[in-house]
């Protein structure tokens, strides 16, 4: 993988001579490094990365085409080398302190705010982009299918979720790509429930999860029955399936994806009025939340070329139980495709 130094420079402000990314994930984005204190400063001709000795042999060996500089001075020795005078900076990630800092240090420098631009960038992924995201997909799939045979109500939802986790880290993942939910009974009712070190107890047991693969994330969520399903448990199971299929059949190349959150909303509150408290989706990249938002709230977004979203219909009874079937739609170039390849229909254990 290499930084993604040709989309960056294409949004230096005019009359900017370059960006300073304080954010570790665009770091991340702009240089291919991982790293937890530094700087990459992004210029129409190359990228530096800024760090300090625990890094600086890893980065020089990294695969990234940027250039390496220990941290210290050399940030203020690269100002001046390149006789910087006006720098942009993500204001919306940067503390108060920090700036003044900086104002202080680069007395000469102005700094102008550059909002949310470099995160507009990761909205839109590239093949290599996708296909890492399709390989993290993968590799939670099959940690789907491997849990399915642990599960039992002699395990706790921590035992449950470590499984899920170490089966992950053990087949490929870098790590996980965010705290694994694994809740049953009665906790199913809760979307975002914290596993318990308690039994896994009958009835839904609903897991979301998913790995990490060069630093992009996978996300899915199954729910399955331990024990056996009553009639109303499979009625609100396959109320929700229908609600995701729908959706996911109108995932399509310029789908209107306020419109998409609208047919799997329609469905659940016809028979379960009030119960889909959350949005159908969001994007998914080197975060596990960001653009775009599947909801009703952003009726002027399209799923584009790039894209990758998340389709996660649910119904919640409080005190009683929850579900929730979560897929990933990727939109390549030659069209969106579903990438999680985990059963749906109603599994009882």
């Amino acid at each position: 993988m290499k930084g993604k130094f040709e989309k960056i420079k294409g949004v230096i402000p005019e009359g900017c001579d370059g960006i300073l990314l304080t954010s570790e994930v665009n770091q991340y984005y702009a240089t291919a490094f991982a790293y937890t204190d530094g700087y990459a400063f992004v210029t129409p001709k190359e990228t530096y990365l800024i760090t300090d000795s625990r890094y600086i042999e890893a980065a020089e060996a990294s695969e990234g085409t940027v250039k390496v500089l220990l941290k210290g001075g050399a940030l203020k020795e690269l100002f001046s080398d390149l006789g910087v005078k006006k720098v942009g900076f993500e204001d919306l990630c940067v503390t108060v302190a920090e700036l003044q800092r900086f104002k202080e240090q680069f007395a000469d420098i102005e700094f102008i705010p550059i909002g949310n631009a470099v995160d507009k960038l990761r909205e839109f992924k590239d093949d290599d982009e996708l296909d890492y995201i399709a390989k993290a997909q993968s590799i939670a799939d099959a940690a789907f299918d491997h849990i399915l045979g642990f599960i039992s109500t002699d395990r706790t939802e921590k035992e449950v979720a470590l499984e899920l986790e170490v089966y992950m880290r053990t087949h490929g993942a870098d790590c996980v790509a965010f705290e694994t939910i694994a809740v049953s009974g009665t906790a199913s009712s809760m979307p975002h429930g914290v596993p318990r070190d308690v039994k896994v107890q009958k009835g839904f047991l609903t897991m979301d999860f998913g790995a990490k693969y060069l630093g992009y994330c996978s996300d899915m969520t199954r729910t399955v029955v331990v024990g056996k399903a009553d009639d109303d448990m499979k009625k609100l199971y396959y109320t929700v399936k229908a609600a995701q299929e729908a959706a996911l059949e109108a995932a399509v190349p310029g789908a209107d994806l306020a419109g998409l959150d609208k047919i799997a909303r329609d469905i659940i509150d016809k028979d379960y009025p009030g119960t889909f408290g959350h949005s159908l989706g969001h994007g998914v990249g080197l975060y596990i939340h960001e653009m775009p938002s599947v909801s009703g709230y952003r009726p002027d977004v399209k799923l584009t070329q790039g894209h990758v979203i998340t389709v996660e219909p649910g119904i919640y009874i409080a005190g009683k139980y929850g579900c929730r079937i979560e897929d990933m739609v990727l939109h390549y170039s030659d069209g969106c495709r579903d990438i999680s390849a985990s059963p749906k229909n109603l599994i009882e254990i």
